[in-house]
């Protein structure tokens, strides 16, 4: 490998290579193109591809990268009329990771590179600005000692809290030219303790420790936590983007900030963001400081605040998307450090994919592209209710939006604690950091004191859908005692708080949560939306109030009801178990009889609910002993009762006995699902004729598909397929006509006689919940908590495989299954009925694979809308897989 090309100069890349280049590079690289390089500053990226080698070679530098690194820092030096580490006016570069796609604050920069001893006094001669020289020295000792050799940023931010306090004043600003010399001296004495060297002089040292720590954080706990979360995989590795320096910190013409083209937690086409005068950008992202508002750059420079819009406007045109960038703002010259599209919260996405069309910068296939369906949920999420009656104990800057409840807590550890304990939270903090990644995932909200929009904790909350308040200055947090103390009160941890994400609300009553209402950017995308897929979108849905509400979002019927559910309520328990317990045929059918009138009135209200529309019964499925009581329970009333003699030890005895005799070591592969229809056959003849029933009492003609669960052989659904259409004539209905008759595909023995099993079906409902657990010998109430966090750290595997199908294994057995089915039957109806239905990477695949529908929970129809949508956008002109021959 040692003739490939490790680095590319910005002017060599471009936006189509960002698989090498990493998100950045290939941004900047484009941005240089659109731009200039008199608006970008010049540099180069060492690949996505070095990174993974370097990785591969257990941390050695893949060969020929230095001496191409060389190359490209001569090159730059060149262009820039400066050398790294000259004494008189230095070149100073910063060393930024560059995912291929974005990981806010998980991966490590360091600025200012290249400043040692002698450098800092000819760059302080150079600018005729002491205070800036040392300033930017002290930052490099700083982000250099904690980035490249781990130095606690704890042991630096204590040191800066001991200078501001000996001499009294509040912001780093004001902090003079000794001050910062004696801080700098600190930072390389802690740098000294902690790595038992001296800080390194050499600025070429520097260069390649700062680019192999970069390579290193790609593997470091918060990225691989990230990764983890948003599914991002462990192999793309990250480029290094080394960039000259500009500096906001020159003084009070300087500046950084972060900008978006379009507001970036509504949408509405006003540019948004935050900014420092007289700062480095990290001042701005970090949170330490509380930033201005972007629109208060006007009255500080306006011609720079004009060059901005102007900037965001030609990117956002060019990238055909809402633009997320850096700038820096040196002695009054505008420099734009980097651009990407802007991760955002569903709100704003729906609001920019309508707009967009609207003013003719995207195609509505474009638009609907834009957007992370899988966000969608968000929308739907609770606020406040907007009539209650509340005290606002602090109000801070509305970060990403929604409404939380919880207990206070102030780790990233106590929140994953509580979330494993079932306790709903809310994490706070006086700003957050990287490593804060894993409690983002189990909080229900991010309370912060200091920071803006373009903090740390409102980037990441907003790209993981968590309602967040950052910049509550009125809130004092204290970490060590665990306290939040404001307007003289004090909370502790354990204490519940609310948060409202959309108007940077905080009280500490219990404010009623409200159901979010679809507005009218979100029903304009899910109009599109249903114009432009394929694949139709059902509910599963178990009761009239739950068929309503996902009616409501859209279903077009119920693609899996669940009867088991319908035994479970009070009043028909003891029916249930008196069906159970009797002794014969004759005592069975007695108490179904007493089951079929409250079956007949649970269908009615179904039909009614989704009137006009198709609704899949599933047949009784568990198995019989889970309407009993517990096993081990019973055992132990069974035990009370004989030593106290009670009245009802015959019954408890009955009851006992009959529990053992029906009850299975491994239930989930016993007597259920048509097994339990073919030994008990009056239970499904009272489903089926109250499924006729109820379809005759309807004023509009419903339509009834009634799906046989768990068929293992074509002779199992066709004795079945018999005892329905029998019951049916018995009640004047007509198969294919007012009914059809279908099955559950969840066994893999199903997929591989599909065309067989297709002979007695009307249509295939796949449950991809059963078809995971039966094909990789998961149970999956076992495995989530156990083994699979552990396989998914060990990259055995990206996600869980209930969250997302397997496509490789049980994806294959779904595309096998409607491949031979519809060789046999044409005209076989598919769709999909698991869990998966609802997420919108199994979604793509179910349309490539030739499915009619997908069936997911109420509030998960809105997603699979979008999903189903962007599936028939990416595969637009192929030919589905199941209509296919190999």
């Amino acid at each position: 490998m040692a003739g490939e090309q490790w680095v590319y100069d910005f002017s060599e890349g471009s936006k189509d290579m960002r698989e090498l280049l990493g998100g950045k590079g290939a941004n900047v690289a484009e941005m240089t193109r659109v731009l200039g390089a008199d608006r970008v500053p010049a540099g180069f990226t060492i690949t996505t591809e070095a990174c993974v080698a370097y990785m591969r070679a257990d941390k050695r530098e893949p060969e020929g990268m230095a001496e191409q690194v060389e190359s490209a820092l001569e090159r730059l030096q060149e262009q820039a009329g400066k050398r790294l580490g000259d004494d008189e006016d230095p070149l100073l570069v910063s060393v930024r990771s560059g995912a291929r796609e974005s990981m806010p604050g998980m991966l490590d920069t360091v600025l200012n590179l290249g400043l040692n001893d002698t450098s800092v006094q000819g760059i302080a001669r150079a600018t005729e600005n002491e205070r800036f020289a040392w300033d930017s020295y002290r930052r490099f000792v700083q982000m250099f000692g904690n980035v490249s050799r781990g130095i606690p940023g704890e042991a630096f931010e204590d040191a800066i809290k001991n200078a501001k306090g000996d001499r009294n004043v509040k912001d780093d600003t004001e902090l003079d030219v000794e001050a910062l010399k004696e801080l700098t001296d600190t930072f390389k004495g802690i740098y000294r303790e902690h790595t038992s060297e001296d800080f390194p002089q050499e600025p070429e040292e520097q260069l390649r420790l700062a680019i192999r720590a970069v390579f290193d954080s790609w593997m470091g706990k918060r990225a691989v936590e990230y990764r983890r979360l948003n599914h991002i995989p462990d192999s793309w590795g990250t480029a290094v983007n080394v960039q000259q320096m500009v500096f906001g910190n020159k003084g009070d013409t300087s500046g950084s900030g972060v900008a978006f083209s379009r507001d970036e937690v509504t949408g509405a086409p006003e540019p948004s963001g935050d900014f420092l005068p007289n700062a480095q950008g990290e001042d701005v992202v970090s949170g330490v400081r509380t930033p201005r508002d972007i629109a208060e750059m006007k009255d500080w420079l306006p011609e720079a605040h004009e060059q901005l819009m102007e900037i965001l406007r030609t990117l956002e045109s060019h990238y055909k998307d809402m633009q997320d960038t850096e700038f820096t703002v040196e002695e009054g010259q505008l420099y734009m450090l980097q651009t990407r599209n802007a991760k955002r919260p569903a709100q704003a996405a729906v609001r920019f994919a309508v707009d967009a069309v609207s003013e003719g910068l995207l195609t509505k296939e474009e638009a609907i592209a834009t957007i992370d369906a899988g966000r969608l949920d968000a929308l739907l999420h609770p606020t406040f209710d907007p009539t209650a009656d509340y005290d606002v104990i602090a109000k801070g800057v509305s970060a990403s939006p929604g409404a939380a409840k919880g207990e206070v807590v102030f780790t990233a550890q106590d929140a994953v604690d509580a979330a494993g304990e079932g306790r709903d939270v809310i994490l706070v903090r006086p700003f957050t950091e990287a490593d804060d990644v894993a409690g983002f995932h189990a909080a229900k909200g991010i309370l912060t004191s200091e920071g803006g929009k373009a903090s740390h904790a409102a980037l990441v909350a907003r790209g993981m859908g968590r309602p967040a308040v950052v910049g509550a200055d009125a809130l004092a947090i204290d970490l060590k005692a665990r306290t939040i103390s404001v307007n003289g009160t004090e909370l502790h941890e354990g204490d519940r708080i609310a948060i409202d994400g959309t108007t940077g609300q905080v009280t500490t009553e219990d404010v009623p949560l409200v159901e979010a209402q679809v507005n009218e950017h979100f029903e304009q995308v899910l109009e599109w939306a249903d114009e432009i897929r394929r694949l139709g979108v059902r509910t599963n849905a178990d009761t009239p109030d739950d068929a309503a509400k996902a009616r409501e979002l859209g279903a077009e019927g119920i693609g899996l009801c669940r009867t088991e559910h319908m035994f479970m309520a009070e009043d028909r328990q003891p029916k249930m178990r008196a069906m159970i317990m009797a002794a014969d045929e004759e005592g069975r059918r007695e108490a179904l009889a007493d089951l079929l009138p409250l079956q007949q009135e649970d269908f009615e209200g179904l039909f009614e609910a989704m009137k006009g529309l198709p609704v899949t019964i599933r047949l009784l499925d568990p198995p019989l002993h889970e309407f009993l009581p517990n096993l081990v329970d019973l055992s132990a009333q069974v035990e009370r009762a004989r030593i106290e003699c009670t009245d009802d030890l015959e019954q408890l005895e009955r009851l006992l006995s009959r529990t053992e005799a029906i009850s299975e070591e491994n239930p989930m592969l016993g007597t259920r699902g048509c097994r339990l229809g073919i030994l008990f056959p009056e239970i499904y003849e009272m489903q089926v004729q109250a499924i006729m029933r109820a379809a005759k009492a309807m004023d509009e003609p419903p339509h009834p598909e009634i799906m046989i669960p768990l068929v293992d052989y074509e002779q199992e659904l066709e004795i079945m397929r018999d005892l329905v259409v029998r019951v049916g004539d018995g009640e004047g209905l007509h198969e294919g006509e007012d009914y059809t008759v279908g099955t559950m595909i969840e066994l893999p023995r199903a997929c591989f006689v599909a065309d067989r099993i297709a002979e007695f079906a009307d249509f295939f409902s796949f449950g991809t919940n059963d078809l995971t657990q039966t094909a990789l010998g998961f149970s999956r109430d076992d495995v989530e908590s156990k083994f699979v966090p552990t396989y998914m750290r060990r990259r055995i595997i990206d996600r869980s495989p209930f969250e997302t199908i397997d496509k490789p294994g049980v994806g294959w057995l779904v595309r096998l299954a409607a491949w031979v089915g519809r060789e046999r039957k044409p005209d076989l109806k598919l769709g999909i009925c698991g869990e998966h239905g609802g997420d919108p990477d199994s979604i793509e695949f179910f349309h490539m694979a030739g499915l009619d529908y997908v069936s997911c929970s109420p509030f998960r129809v809105p997603i699979a809308r979008v999903a189903a949508a962007q599936a028939a956008v990416i595969h637009a002109g192929d030919r589905d897989w199941a209509y296919t021959q190999a």
